[in-house]
């Protein structure tokens, strides 16, 4: 309904918003978020007749509130803010239903939860109504014409842009844009269900990337993961390859291997597996990073992971250990070994510089106070041969340093005679760390930036 022809809410409009937040079963938790409680103080200042100024008061904190939140969206709504923000505490709440609907069928769901959550639609549909030009109306009602403050009252339909691009990158576009015509969400009880079920329940429906805080013992959500996409990595194909294919098979539900990816630094192991979230996404893969800190925690971070639609990658980054350090023995139990089985849905990536992972010096070999000091040798091996896969990732060559370089250059509109940029590219590797994907990166976004100062007038920088 546009806004030319819809009616105008009447104070007992206020009421039933009231009593739905009131009522609400199953999404409480709607209800404990700040915006949401200015909402709500704001709603009852209206419907409890309390004096104009307070009711001022209520809506100004209310706006503060949206216009807070408006600043870190970065972009357009779906509605006006308020709507908009409703939304998505819809889509990404936390609760039985959401997390039921996430783990199966509808019909396979209790019909007192069903029937809870149809009611919460309903409810939720009252406080959607409630948009910003109902809540200014309202204010100006009780103000009088006399009492509008200096410079008028803000609207929060104004928040931000029409070009909703948050929108148009959010999973739940389709359901976001059913929710926004619908006049009765309480029918749309199954398109919510399914969404649930595709995407995920809470902060696995909201984020695609995931780091372990052991502190907390909980996992948290990477709102800006690293973009890196395939395309923009050059050189080692074979390696790649083995990783897609993997990771391709464990997305289509036949069997797959954990992955080790070792070699020289700077050779793109770490970017190749982030560079799998931004190729996956789309298809439910989901990465969750790991410290080797928290390697003692891994039933915990799998049982957790075990009922979830999608399918997650555990990261582990960097992998090494001292002979000191004894949490190897917790991934070997998990790698293969334990007595709980790894779920279909999980597999874990890892990448080390290290081919053996766990230090081992000569005098390991020697005989000393041990009896059987060959089985701790073996023991420390073991830990690399749990993984299914070896993938080695060796330091470029000459020739394949400068087609890096080259390809980055073009990538990036990089002009420069291929000369020059080669005999740089060289001067650069000898300053720093050498021949490697990392090397050329840093000598192309240091080259990017002197011909940007250079365009200005400025001397090289080198």
């Amino acid at each position: 309904m546009s806004d030319a022809i819809k009616p105008a809410l009447k104070e007992t409009d206020f009421h039933k918003a009231l009593r739905s937040a009131r009522g609400l079963v199953l999404y409480r938790n709607i209800i404990s978020d700040p915006a949401c409680r200015a909402w709500l103080q704001f709603i009852e200042s209206v419907a409890g007749n309390q004096p104009a100024d307070e009711i001022l008061n209520m809506y100004c904190e209310l706006f503060f509130c949206l216009a807070q939140r408006a600043e870190l969206a970065g972009s357009g709504f779906t509605g006006d803010a308020w709507q908009d923000h409703l939304l998505e505490l819809l889509l990404y709440d936390d609760n039985a239903f959401s997390r039921g609907a996430s783990q199966c069928s509808l019909d396979k769901l209790g019909p007192s939860l069903l029937d809870a959550a149809r009611g919460d639609l309903a409810r939720l549909h009252a406080l959607y109504r409630i948009d910003g030009a109902a809540a200014r109306e309202a204010v100006l009602q009780k103000l009088g014409a006399n009492g509008i403050p200096c410079g008028g009252l803000p609207l929060w339909q104004n928040l931000a842009a029409t070009d909703n691009l948050k929108a148009k990158n959010c999973p739940g576009r389709g359901l976001i844009d059913l929710l926004s015509r619908s006049g009765d969400w309480g029918a749309c009880l199954a398109d919510l269900s399914r969404y649930y079920r595709e995407a995920g329940a809470g902060l696995f429906g909201r984020y695609r990337a995931f780091r372990w805080s052991g502190a907390v013992g909980r996992v948290e959500g990477i709102d800006e993961p690293d973009p890196v996409r395939f395309e923009e990595l050059i050189g080692y194909q074979d390696q790649r390859k083995q990783v897609v294919d993997n990771t391709e098979k464990f997305l289509a539900g036949f069997p797959a291997n954990n992955l080790l990816l070792y070699g020289d630094r700077g050779t793109g192991k770490s970017s190749t597996v982030k560079a799998l979230l931004n190729q996956y996404g789309e298809q439910g893969l989901r990465l969750v990073e790991v410290p080797k800190s928290s390697l003692g925690d891994f039933s915990e971070i799998i049982t957790l992971l075990r009922q979830k639609p999608q399918r997650f990658i555990i990261f582990v980054d960097d992998l090494s250990f001292e002979e000191s350090e004894v949490e190897y023995k917790e991934l070997k139990a998990v790698l293969e070994g334990g007595l709980a089985s790894r779920p279909a849905n999980v597999l874990i990536y890892a990448t080390s510089n290290r081919r053996h992972l766990v230090r081992e010096r000569f005098s390991d070999r020697e005989p000393g106070d041990e009896l059987h000091s060959n089985d701790t040798v073996q023991e420390k091996l073991s830990l690399a041969d749990r993984f299914g896969v070896t993938i080695f990732f060796t330091t470029p060559d000459r020739a394949l340093y400068l087609r890096i370089v080259r390809e980055m250059a073009e990538h990036k509109g990089l002009k420069l005679a291929a000369g020059e940029l080669e005999r740089r590219a060289l001067l650069w590797a000898s300053w720093h760390n050498g021949w490697s994907g990392r090397t050329a990166r840093q000598f192309i976004d240091n080259l990017s930036g002197e011909l940007h100062f250079q365009r200005n007038g400025d001397t090289p920088l080198y």
